[in-house]
Formats: C-alpha cells, structure tokens, sequence
C-alpha cells in the first residue's frame, strides 16, 4: 500500500481541511482528488501526515486554513478551530470556544466538535463541556495531554 492509501485510510477518506469525503477513485491531479498534507507548513515540525483534496492542499499554501463551523449550529463568537488545536496540542488545559442562547444548541455544537476534533487531531482526547453563565451556555473543549 502506499502512503496515500495509509493515510487515507486511517483517516477514513474525509479531508483535514473542509472534513468532506475524497473519493479514493478521483485522479491525484483533480481539485478534489486526493493528496497526501501536514497541517503545517513548517518542515521541521513533526506533524503526522493527513488526507486532504488536492485543491484544498493547494489552497492551503496561498491562505491560512480555517475550519469552517457548519451552518447549522447557533453558536456566537466561535473561535478559530485551527488555532484551538494549535493550542490543546502544545499545552493541553481547556479552552472557550463559543456562547449558545440554549443549552440545546451548546450540546449540538459540542457533539459536532468532538467529532470533529477526533478527525482534526486524531490522537487529542478532547472532551466537551457546557457551563451555564450570564443567560447563556458556554462550550468548552479540555484535553490532559501536554
């Protein structure tokens, strides 16, 4: 197998950046063909090699990457999903990452980040919590690992 197909795999064949499905059949050479990427652009770091679309790859080195949140969840002020990585990778802790009118629209929103983060930094175990506050419902993202 080669190193595409091992890091596909294990990656399930969605992409780090925009998290839809590559198709395993589509042409390296096509925009949404797939590609073998690190998250970062720094060549000493060590950072595992992820599955990307080739376009979403290209489009990485002219623009800084930016996880989009998904429509559907009411969250107010998200923060930055890269960034919170970033973060949670080097120092671990817990982090803010968005307010929500209802404590339903939190545990939406927490549910999708963990998903999300397992397949944004496999290997993180980030968990998520809700804490009421000022009319409101924070949702947070915490990890042990340092």
């Amino acid at each position: 197998m080669s190193l595409l197909d091992d890091v596909a795999e294990r990656d399930g064949w969605r992409c780090w950046v925009c998290d839809e499905a590559v198709d395993p059949d589509e042409s390296v050479n096509d925009p949404r063909g797939p590609s073998v990427d690190s998250r970062t652009a720094d060549r000493k770091a060590k950072m595992a090699e992820r599955l990307a679309h080739r376009g979403c790859n290209t489009r990485k080195g002219a623009v800084k990457v930016v996880i989009a949140w998904p429509d559907h969840l009411y969250v107010v002020e998200p923060a930055p999903l890269i960034t919170v990585a970033g973060r949670l990778e080097r120092k671990g802790g817990r982090e803010m990452v968005g307010r929500c009118p209802t404590r339903r629209d939190a545990q939406e929103a927490a549910d999708w980040l963990v998903d999300r983060f397992a397949r944004l930094v496999p290997g993180l175990p980030v968990t998520a919590g809700i804490e009421p506050g000022g009319g409101q419902f924070l949702v947070t993202l915490a990890t042990d690992r340092r």
